[in-house]
């Protein structure tokens, strides 16, 4: 019984120290078990910034020995071990089995969590590159889509270039041929006042000789021919002032319109060249929820449709007008220049009747003396006719000079600025034109008082008669605007 004994007393005189905590082995943690050192517990502070708190999970397994405890209370160590040494086994933890169960779990908890991260790395990686190739394919088709934009774009910008182009070169064709217009308006003046005269010409002609003749029949008509064609002149320029009118608003819109579309190439293009790599790319946080857009791309292409076609028709209406004007100058010309021709005929007969009847007549006394107060008469018209002149002249003038008080940009070379100042040329002409006739009269006045005492009666009738046929309406129908002219070329 020593023998048995003594290795239990030596075994129990030094006894190794159990530790309270106990945390079952793992085989891949086996290299724990080669140092000394005693196991000390992590705090309940202590955790790792990396992993959660309760990753790891300290075993306290503290086996309760009821008989040994309640035995040792209030005795000391000395006296508690002898009872230890007198034992012959030992207080058993846990079975073979338990520990291999441990381990056993301890493998499966670390292949399942292996297991998950794995499966968590893989479709991350998948996800990943998912989500790069969607987000790749959806800014390829942005970049399709804002190229396509762009095409959309020039096309449009052709068009409108093109019908700009066109509606420019009709503006400017029809205000060429209103030009042209205006210069044969102007031109026709001259041939109204040179029949006017030849009428008034013809009242001065004395006794029997004042007879409604052809020749003046023939001149009233010219007088309503002009009119008539000056009636349809300025009919038809102020046709071409509203048609210009309407090409410019039409021009506008698609100058309007081009600029828009110039302005939304350069940003659409600056978009479309925009890469992941581009400078002046930022957030813009929210900036997807804001719609500021007013159209649809079939709205959108149908704006610039209308414009398009209102500037077509409009170009369409600019060209008939100006054909209709070319055709109204050269029938205006044409029917002058007949009626221009059938007065020059009925005055050329009417001077050969005259001349006729004065070699016939030998005294044209009662006639002189007609005549004479009958330019008299004609004389005190005329110059009622430049008194009558005056008020207006005051009016046009004064107008003027009160207009040249109007205001900075108000002082406008203006319709009305341009028509006062015509008013008072013509005025000032036809002021000078009857002092003109004046002298005229008065210088006839003259003759014929000078002429009354020397002719007969009847010669100084048809010598005046053949005076103011012969030499002022004829002279002065010498002078009838050519073709060229009254076409509006020169």
């Amino acid at each position: 019984m020593e023998l048995v004994g003594s290795p239990l007393t030596a075994t129990c005189a030094h006894p190794r120290s159990t530790p309270t905590n106990f945390l079952p082995a793992i085989s891949t943690m086996a290299s724990s078990y080669k140092n000394r050192f005693p196991y000390h517990p992590l705090p309940q502070s202590f955790s790792l910034p990396w992993m959660p708190k309760a990753y790891y999970k300290t075993a306290a397994i503290k086996p309760t020995l009821a008989p040994f405890s309640k035995s040792s209370q209030g005795l000391t160590p000395s006296k508690m071990l002898p009872l230890i040494s007198n034992r012959t086994t030992l207080f058993p933890r846990y079975t073979p089995d338990d520990w291999y169960r441990s381990n056993l779990t301890n493998y499966k908890e670390s292949e399942t969590s292996r297991h998950n991260a794995e499966h968590l790395r893989v479709d991350t990686s998948r996800m990943i590159l998912d989500k790069y190739q969607q987000t790749k394919r959806t800014q390829v088709q942005s970049t399709k889509n804002l190229g396509e934009r762009v095409n959309d774009i020039e096309f449009w910008k052709s068009e409108l270039c093109h019908e700009l182009d066109e509606m420019i070169g009709e503006t400017n064709a029809l205000t060429d041929m209103k030009k042209r217009l205006e210069r044969a308006l102007a031109e026709t003046e001259a041939p109204l006042q040179v029949t006017q005269e030849c009428l008034l010409h013809r009242e001065k002609r004395m006794g029997i000789d004042l007879v409604h003749d052809d020749v003046e029949k023939q001149l009233f008509t010219e007088v309503d021919v002009i009119r008539s064609c000056q009636e349809r002149m300025q009919q038809y320029l102020d046709k071409a002032k509203a048609q210009l009118t309407s090409n410019r608003a039409a021009q506008h819109e698609l100058e309007i319109d081009l600029a828009n579309k110039q302005a939304a190439h350069r940003i659409d293009d600056k978009c479309h060249h925009l890469r992941n790599t581009s400078d002046g790319i930022s957030y813009y946080r929210g900036v997807e929820r804001i719609d500021a857009t007013i159209s649809v791309p079939e709205s959108w292409a149908k704006f610039t449709d209308n414009n398009i076609l209102c500037s077509q028709s409009e170009r369409v209406a600019s060209a008939k007008l100006r054909d209709n004007i070319e055709n109204l100058l050269m029938v205006t010309a044409n029917e002058m220049w007949r009626q221009f021709n059938r007065v020059n005929v009925a005055f050329t007969n009417r001077i050969a009747e005259t001349a006729d009847a004065k070699s016939k007549i030998q005294t044209h006394l009662a006639k002189t003396l007609q005549e004479i107060f009958q330019i008299e008469m004609n004389i005190e018209t005329i110059r009622k006719a430049i008194r009558d002149k005056g008020p207006p002249l005051k009016v046009a003038q004064t107008r003027l000079d009160e207009r040249t008080r109007r205001p900075n940009m108000e002082l406008c070379r203006d319709a009305a600025q341009l028509r006062l100042v015509n008013e008072v040329h013509e005025i000032d002409e036809t002021i000078q034109s009857l002092q003109q006739r004046l002298r005229d009269a008065e210088d006839t006045l003259q003759v014929l008082v000078r002429a009354k005492s020397a002719l007969e009666h009847d010669l100084a009738v048809k010598a005046n008669s053949l005076f103011i046929d012969q030499e002022k309406c004829m002279g002065m129908r010498k002078t009838f605007p050519s073709t060229v002219r009254l076409v509006g070329y020169v």
